[in-house]
């Protein structure tokens, strides 16, 4: 089975979606004997080349990772802060994309991600070329996505997007969403209810794991001493961390609560400069940290943070929740209670649910599972629990299904 996914991030990308994306692909290749070849964008990560191939003067370029082919376009890199920036990496990667498609061998299908959002028009042409299935994998779902990035206010361009995608969801043959509630949104948009399938993202439970509360990481950040509430990720505008400042400030009369934030992202200056104004000495920011690493920081947690703009719920699925359930520590999910993280949340009794972006609900949960020992460690032991359920393997199993069953039909495409 030879299969091309079209997706701007990529490893080394250290966005949830690049890392998703190069866990399946590899997945693919070494447990299914696939042939996987991933049209990617520049690395916004510092670039170095690091594998066979990489030609770093040529636009389109060939390069392989782990068995997976490459085809890498020089997109432009500029900053995420910045709209205008994010809008010309889209449209360069889109454009090069395009150009890059023709010097594709004949694959037996075609997966489109949604980074970009209009990508899914590339994937579309190249099942049309090939005759072949194309596929959509609904990482977020647009234009209600685009509320959680910084700078998006525009209308004209969020007509766009909802005109491309309905377009892009139509006409492809199968579309994957990430939970029962992202498929309702993607139903509710007039898409045939048979041709989406639910498959949720994923954690490698052998890589991130329970670990002691002194750890490398607690220790070499001086944690290993508080009540450390932290979130883990990218900085972000749909996350509303601000949230998490005015809670901080809420509850600066706990010396030994603090607030950590580990990542990088477009609020992070915003979310220390407000900590600096308000004279907050509980809250402790920690830069991104490579993935032998990630696993000691989300056990330094004694409560972990999942926050989601109001109204995002089944657009946008944070993926940090399968690491957290995977470190069997407990959280606080601020966020809409239709969401795919408060079904999990409910079902296993592995956290507690807070009103999104109400900074007096987040400190009341707080300091419940503060006050309560017991039910902090039973709520970690139901996470450890159920983190199974979610690991790498099973992900690569249902699209490796999936995939086989779409061609075993006789359907011209």
């Amino acid at each position: 089975m030879r299969i091309v996914f079209f997706n701007r991030s990529f490893y080394p990308d250290t966005s949830a979606t690049g890392q998703l994306l190069a866990e399946l692909s590899e997945d693919l290749v070494k447990d299914y004997n696939c042939q996987v070849c991933v049209v990617a964008g520049m690395p916004l990560t510092h670039y170095i080349p690091y594998s066979s191939g990489a030609i770093s003067g040529k636009i389109i370029q060939k390069e392989q990772f782990c068995g997976i082919e490459i085809i890498r376009v020089k997109n432009t890199g500029f900053s995420q802060k910045y709209f205008l920036g994010r809008i010309s990496n889209y449209l360069t990667y889109f454009i090069l994309s395009f150009f890059a498609s023709f010097k594709l061998a004949k694959p037996d299908l075609v997966v489109a991600l949604t980074d970009p959002p209009i990508i899914g028009l590339i994937g579309l042409l190249v099942s049309r070329r090939f005759n072949i299935p194309f596929i959509i994998s609904v990482q977020d779902l647009f234009p209600e996505a685009a509320k959680g990035l910084e700078g998006n206010q525009s209308k004209s361009i969020n007509f766009f997007l909802d005109r491309i995608n309905r377009f892009c969801l139509k006409k492809a043959n199968h579309i994957i969403a990430l939970g029962k509630i992202m498929r309702k949104r993607i139903i509710e948009k007039r898409v045939e209810e048979n041709k989406v399938s639910v498959i949720s993202n994923w954690t490698d439970c052998s890589k991130i794991f329970p670990a002691s509360k002194k750890n490398p990481f607690s220790l070499l950040h001086n944690l290993a001493d508080f009540f450390v509430v932290m979130y883990v990720g990218n900085i972000g505008a749909s996350s509303v961390l601000e949230t998490v400042v005015y809670c901080a400030e809420l509850l600066k009369d706990y010396k030994d609560i603090l607030f950590v934030f580990t990542g990088e992202g477009i609020m992070k200056d915003r979310l220390i400069e407000l900590a600096k104004r308000r004279h907050l000495e509980n809250v402790k920011f920690i830069p991104n940290q490579f993935k032998d690493m990630l696993s000691y920081a989300f056990s330094s947690a004694d409560i972990s943070l999942i926050l989601l703009k109001k109204g995002l719920a089944g657009y946008s699925v944070p993926s940090k929740i399968y690491k957290i359930l995977a470190s069997a520590r407990p959280y606080i999910a601020c966020m809409d209670e239709e969401s795919e993280v408060a079904e999990i949340t409910k079902r296993f009794e592995s956290g507690l649910l807070a009103n999104p972006e109400d900074p007096c609900d987040l400190a009341e949960k707080i300091t419940l599972l503060y006050k309560n020992k017991d039910l902090r460690i039973k709520m970690g032991e139901n996470a450890g629990n159920a983190a199974f359920l979610f690991d790498r393997h099973l992900g690569a199993q249902a699209y490796y299904e999936l995939f086989k069953r779409l061609l075993s039909t006789k359907k011209s495409f």
